[in-house]
């Protein structure tokens, strides 16, 4: 169903404060905590006594302690103690990579040998004084699979978000998807059309007349396990639209982590990046709001698809033009996924 030697977001750094943080990852349960020094660790949501689950317990000196009866467990999975017992014979149990960078804490559920920091990718707007970030988080009750689809195919947004980022001019624009190795590429360009209420409201924030033609731009980058980061923007018509001086546009990254949690639910963390009027926090709120709210129009639709395909899964779905970007993310899980189970073989 999905990669399992690579990064995923678990949470957002903030997730995880005195208490430890409970939350399945690819059909694994992990309990996240700060261990000694702040540093965040992650082991087996399950207490090797009685099974109860760690994340309901406490951390005391940076060891994670169960809420049922008091076993002390150390952040390589190792019991450390137990009040009036000999536990030191007890066999570890599982504990998992992590890494906090960019405001998350990543998680690699695969194999521990293989988990490089390297690979987890670079965010160029993650405290950079020219750029301002707002984000939040969604559970979904869906195939992972299906966010990318929705992602990496905007023309849903002339329908689902018709109030807010949707036009017609959407689906007029051709598309053009390219992969180069592992990453696909989707890009969809618009010249001198009305800008939609969501960068309306953009433009006026920098001071840019909103009433005017403009040219508009996505492109959507997929790359594994199931990050999808899009370049979306609008500048005034005529001068030269995606290359336009930075006086005559405003753009932004919308991010898209997707964390599969089981089969059919995710784990969505999604924000935008925004590289105008940077140190404007009532901006920064305003956008997170409406972007939330964009955001959240999906989630009905995803989760009503993915009762349907449940309870229909022998019926083929049509595949269009439109569909390309998602059918090549899809390409490229599959072949990640193949070469994991290859290789363990």
């Amino acid at each position: 169903m999905f990669p399992i030697n690579t990064w995923y977001v678990a949470c957002t750094a903030d997730e995880i404060d005195e208490k430890p943080l409970g939350r399945t990852i690819c059909n694994q349960a992990i309990a996240f905590y700060r261990a000694q020094g702040g540093k965040v660790a992650a082991v087996e949501d399950f207490c090797p006594h009685r099974g109860a689950p760690l994340s309901l317990g406490y951390v005391c000196e940076g060891k994670l302690v169960c809420g049922y009866h008091g076993l002390e467990m150390g952040c390589d999975g190792k019991t450390v103690a137990m009040p009036g017992q000999r536990v030191g014979g007890f066999p570890a149990i599982r504990s998992f990579p992590v890494e906090e960078r960019y405001g998350f804490v990543w998680v690699w559920p695969g194999e521990k040998d293989k988990a490089d920091p390297a690979l987890i990718p670079h965010m160029e707007w993650h405290n950079n004084p020219e750029w301002a970030y707002g984000g939040g988080l969604y559970h979904v009750k869906a195939d992972y699979r299906l966010m990318v689809d929705n992602l990496m195919d905007l023309t849903h947004e002339t329908y689902v978000h018709s109030t807010s980022i949707g036009q017609k001019e959407i689906d007029e624009a051709p598309c053009k998807t390219t992969v180069n190795g592992d990453e696909v590429i989707t890009s969809r360009f618009m010249s001198d059309i009305p800008a939609p209420p969501f960068w309306k409201a953009a433009l006026r924030a920098k001071g840019l007349a909103d009433d005017v033609p403009v040219d508009r731009w996505q492109i959507c980058r997929f790359t594994p396990p199931s990050h999808v980061i899009i370049e979306v923007g609008v500048a005034h018509a005529g001068h030269g639209g995606y290359d336009a001086p930075a006086e005559h546009k405003v753009y932004s990254q919308v991010i898209d982590f997707i964390t599969p949690e089981t089969n059919t639910s995710m784990h969505y963390f999604w924000g935008m990046a925004r590289k105008f009027n940077p140190g404007d926090k009532a901006l920064t709120a305003q956008i997170r709001e409406g972007q939330g709210k964009i955001f959240s129009e999906d989630l009905e639709m995803l989760e009503r698809q993915q009762k349907n395909l449940s309870a229909f899964p022998e019926r083929a779905l049509l595949k269009l033009n439109i569909d390309t970007g998602g059918v090549q993310s899809r390409r490229v899980i599959d072949r990640v996924i193949a070469a994991e189970q290859g290789a363990t073989a």
